[in-house]
């Protein structure tokens, strides 16, 4: 039976986010996870969490300077200190959290001049880094693929490439990131790419394709590929990534009731 963690970037967004812990967990959600909460004093992520028994599964580093087109960091050349700082902060807001996972943001390629593979160089540094210092606190990091409607010119863009930088840190607490929205519009076959890619998964998440809305409206059938995973033995919580139309979180959750009691 599928598990599902709310993903807090972009369900509830019109609530604080202590409060969107709670919403999730009336909701059903079994877990949560979040994009950037480090304006939030740990104190009240930690009261919510505790109040309502859900698990934080994961958050992102910071992009950088968003007005500027940074989309992260940790790929940019001549960025290292700020990439490292990033991670730092992630790590341990993280680890105050009792959370296991945080993403780390690859940035964008966005001068033609830099060959990819400094980025790549750069990219290894970084995670080497940070796995190095996740370590303490039995923390993993995540590396995610995007495509290039929602995120132009981002460094990380296949599943090749992320498995070409995880054998290159070679550090088993650096592990994929499979958004099956994100993978349906960089490559197609998702539940094939699912299960080529299950030994470096670390956490996965969905969508619906091809505009990110609703996941039970969807040219994915999701219904199939959640019973797929169930049969393979994926018993970690699903993260739900979606845009709910006009932004109301309860009116798009029809889907949740069905698919956590799908057999």
């Amino acid at each position: 039976m599928p598990r599902f963690s709310a993903n807090l970037g972009l369900l509830w967004r019109d609530r604080p986010l202590a409060e969107a812990i709670k919403a999730a967990a009336e909701a059903g959600f079994d877990a949560v996870e979040c994009h950037w909460p480090f304006d939030v004093p740990v104190a009240e992520l930690r009261a919510a969490l505790q109040e309502t028994g859900l698990e934080m599964l994961g958050l992102n580093t910071r992009r950088g300077d968003v007005a500027a087109g940074d989309n992260g960091l940790a790929a940019v050349p001549k960025r290292e200190n700020e990439a490292r700082a990033a991670i730092d902060e992630a790590l341990d807001y993280a680890a105050s959290i009792r959370c296991s996972s945080v993403h780390v943001m690859a940035g964008r390629m966005r001068h033609l001049s830099i060959a990819e593979q400094t980025c790549f160089d750069q990219f290894i540094d970084n995670l080497r880094y940070g796995c190095a210092k996740a370590e303490a606190h039995h923390q993993c990091l995540l590396i995610e693929p995007l495509n290039p409607k929602d995120a132009p010119d981002y460094f990380l863009n296949s599943l090749a490439l992320a498995r070409r930088v995880i054998e290159a840190v070679g550090m088993p607490n650096l592990k994929l990131m499979f958004d099956c929205y994100h993978i349906a519009l960089l490559e197609g076959e998702v539940a094939k790419n699912l299960q080529e890619n299950l030994d470096i998964i670390g956490h996965i998440q969905f969508a619906g394709v091809p505009d990110r809305g609703h996941p039970d409206i969807s040219s994915l059938d999701y219904a199939s590929l959640f019973q797929m995973l169930d049969e393979i033995g994926y018993d970690r919580p699903l993260g739900a990534e979606y845009h709910p139309d006009d932004g109301d979180t309860n009116a798009s959750l029809h889907w949740l009731a069905r698919w956590k009691n799908q057999a």
